[in-house]
């Protein structure tokens, strides 16, 4: 065996284990997701039958599906935004020198580290009404007392306030990282030229951070489709499905009304959601970035 075989042959050997969990774990379950939503619900001993299209079809006629893809994509379009726009000010604050930096970037990163879960449970004590920390500031300014989380207008905008808060000092780390890489002359050749701070990030810093504004989009975009611990924990959908996400639609779907093939379905859609996100933001949005 020549050499060169060999060493494909090792090479892919290396590769195995990783491309073995890729497939048995990403591949296959979407293929099988695939050809689940044809099928209808197996019930009992009687196994699933062939439907077609009937699960789409259903899904097109579902109102809670429709208020869910409105209510996340609202969600999307603050959250992104907000989230990238905190991180980077949060980024450019920290980056200076100040006393007190360390722990100041330690406090924006905190929210971060702790579990979802726990986040939501803070933030479900300050939404709380009557005794919550939101209603004793408003009750300290002579404000009325107001059911933040049991409100249909204002529901998913308490849920989007909680997802920007923990977002956003996880995308600072990669801002901030990116600015101490950036070459201490291009800062010094601003200085000497006379330009402005604002003009020096417009013109040197923000395309530069291009690449990684791509990879924080990129995640932003994954969070606000995955988002479903705080709306189990805070609302549960409430009140009236005002802040039902695609996810948790899909989790009551599959897991509280036990229907499978209509879950199928709606998972097929988020992989296509996501996977036409993503073609956009590498196909269109990548030539923008300046790599060098």
């Amino acid at each position: 065996m020549a050499a060169g075989d060999q060493r494909a042959i090792h090479a892919w050997l290396l590769l195995l284990p990783a491309l073995v969990l890729l497939v048995g774990f990403t591949h296959w379950p979407a293929v099988a997701t695939l050809i689940d939503s044809f099928y209808s619900t197996p019930k009992g001993a009687r196994p699933g039958t062939w439907v077609g299209l009937d699960n789409y079809a259903a899904m097109l006629d579902d109102p809670v599906f429709w208020k869910a893809l409105r209510n996340n994509a609202w969600f999307a379009l603050v959250t992104i935004p907000c989230s990238i726009g905190l991180a980077l000010a949060m980024a450019l604050w920290v980056n200076e020198r100040m006393r007190g930096r360390a722990w100041l970037r330690m406090a924006y990163f905190t929210p971060t580290v702790l579990p979802m879960i726990a986040v939501a449970n803070i933030w479900l004590f300050f939404y709380t009404p009557g005794y919550g920390l939101l209603e004793q500031i408003a009750a300290a300014l002579g404000l009325p007392a107001h059911n933040w989380l049991g409100d249909q207008a204002t529901a998913l905008g308490a849920i989007t306030l909680v997802a920007v808060w923990k977002e956003a000092g996880f995308f600072m780390i990669f801002y901030l990282a990116a600015l101490q890489s950036l070459n201490p002359s291009l800062r010094e050749a601003a200085a000497i030229e006379g330009a402005s701070r604002w003009f020096y990030f417009r013109k040197v810093q923000w395309p530069l951070l291009m690449p990684t504004t791509l990879f924080v989009m990129v995640n932003a975009v994954i969070n606000a489709v995955r988002m479903i611990d705080h709306v189990v924990v805070l609302t549960r959908g409430g009140p009236d499905n005002a802040s039902t996400l695609l996810l948790y639609h899909l989790y009551e779907v599959g897991f509280k009304f036990w229907d499978t093939g209509y879950a199928a379905a709606l998972t097929v859609l988020l992989l296509v959601l996501l996977a036409s996100v993503a073609l956009v933001q590498f196909f269109v949005l990548d030539r923008k970035v300046h790599y060098q």
